[in-house]
């Protein structure tokens, strides 16, 4: 059964950014509630406070909040209107379909000034003789009772029959507490009754413990364990539809069975109910285990598994010598749940506890491997370089990968193995004249300087030598 907790209240304020206190607006309808408790103290600024289709079986717990505007206790197990006193600014309080067969505490709500709105069908006093007009009479602020609206005259009328409807409405109350008195203790009764029967069926079916059938199989031969084993699945499945008939039937009979509206009622129902689920559960485990996906076989070759349903790309980058696989992992999720495993001849990575397996087209180093993920689509790339060391069916064959890195070193190498020498005249050993080394140019004035003829060339077949023509300067 489900109870107010302060993680329940914050997962429903998500409205108000899961915070509680300043919350004015609360919705905890069909949560199986059998108790109002903690939400006067954590949610004083209550306005709205939704409650219906629940088993709380009391009003409590609620006058310390003075702003609660709206109160819809509507499908629960209430038998007494008590404890709104403190709710100041209540103008609408909704209780239909519950089990309010105590007419007269209707006036608890006299001192809830504000109250406009009032809603009681469904409950055992609303087929009281006399209910509305007792109602009319007793809460002179209501203005709307079960959805219609009180009139004045309907009121003065009220008024004046008040003191014969009231003697009548209380006669009637006494009849349905006493009835109900009686209806409590045979609901009682009956869950002793089944509490007994269920004991009696514990002790006359012990359970039995597993060392018990162990103990068994070792005492037979090894011919009968085999046939053991092999009808193993197939008593599990007797078992298992045995199971499912057998509840099916206590269900039918449970559902067939007649019983009365009561707090009692419903409250059982719903055990009965949870108790069906959880069957159902169990049931459902035993059948959906499923072995674990074989991902290398007995002979060790390993299998190509993509069992998350991932688009992926593998790319041989023959420039880097590396293999690339780009597998296009959800955008959204969280890189914590996402285990990447490269092997020398496959590479695995699980997603969500989902295998995605590859096997790779040639040997690569897993520790120089490296796995990075997409920041914008999400995609995981893991790069993965080869070995020297290549792989064929059948026979292995090394190949020799120059890069231009070793190449342009044994370049080096062979240079530096070669000595240069440097040749020089033997003639000519007589030392260098210092006087000499450095020779002053005469300089000529700017303008008597001679600049430099140009001579065409007597190639050009266009040139003519013309005498008259003055040379230029």
């Amino acid at each position: 059964m489900g109870r107010i907790t302060e993680d329940l209240i914050r997962r429903n304020a998500e409205h108000n950014d899961c915070v509680i206190f300043s919350l004015e607006e609360l919705s905890l309808h069909q949560q199986e509630i059998e108790r109002l408790e903690h939400i006067d103290q954590w949610c004083r600024d209550l306005k709205i406070l939704y409650l219906q289709n629940n088993l709380i079986g009391k009003i409590e717990n609620v006058s310390k909040l003075k702003k609660l505007e709206y109160l819809n206790l509507a499908l629960n197990n209430i038998e007494k209107i008590e404890n709104l006193e403190g709710c100041e600014q209540l103008t609408k309080l909704d209780l239909t379909v519950n089990f309010i067969g105590e007419l007269s505490s209707v006036e608890t709500l006299k001192h809830n000034i504000h109250l406009k709105e009032l809603f009681l069908m469904g409950n055992p006093c609303a087929d009281f003789d006399g209910y509305r007009q007792f109602v009319v009479a007793t809460l002179q602020q209501l203005r709307w009772l079960d959805g219609k609206e009180i009139e004045r005259s309907e009121r003065i009328q009220a008024l004046q029959n008040y003191p014969v409807v009231e003697q009548e409405v209380r006669e009637q109350e006494k009849a349905y507490c006493l009835q109900r008195a009686k209806d409590k203790d045979e609901a009682q009764r009956k869950l002793q009754e089944e509490y007994e029967n269920e004991e009696k069926k514990k002790r006359s079916n012990p359970g039995f413990d597993g060392r018990w059938y162990t103990d068994i199989d070792a005492t037979l031969p090894s011919s009968l364990k085999s046939k053991d084993h092999l009808q193993g699945p197939e008593i599990q499945e007797e078992e298992h539809s045995k199971e499912k008939l057998g509840g099916s039937d206590d269900d039918l009979e449970f559902w067939n069975k007649p019983s009365l509206f009561t707090p009692e009622s419903r409250l059982e129902t719903l055990r009965h109910m949870e108790k069906q689920r959880k069957k159902q559960e169990k049931l459902s485990e035993k059948k959906n285990v499923k072995p674990p996906r074989p991902l290398i076989t007995e002979d060790g070759r390993a299998l190509n598994v993509n069992e998350p349903k991932l688009d992926f790309s593998l790319k041989d980058d023959e420039k880097r010598n590396q293999i690339i696989l780009d597998l296009a992992v959800y955008r959204y999720m969280d890189t914590s749940l996402i285990d990447v495993n490269v092997q020398p001849t496959y590479v695995r990575v699980t997603v969500r506890g989902k295998p995605f397996q590859l096997v790779l087209p040639a040997e690569v180093k897993p520790d120089s491997s490296s796995a990075q993920r997409s920041q914008t689509t999400g995609h995981l790339v893991i790069c993965m370089p080869k070995v020297e060391e290549v792989i064929t069916v059948g026979r292995r064959t090394f190949k020799s990968v120059k890069t231009t890195l070793d190449s342009s070193r044994e370049e080096a190498n062979q240079r530096s193995k070669k000595t240069e020498k440097l040749e020089v005249d033997p003639s000519k050993h007589s030392f260098p004249d210092v006087t000499n080394i450095v020779q002053e140019k005469k300089r000529t004035p700017r303008r008597l300087e001679s600049e430099p003829k140009i001579i065409p060339s007597e190639e050009d077949p266009d040139f003519e030598d013309n005498p008259e023509v003055p040379p230029l300067i």
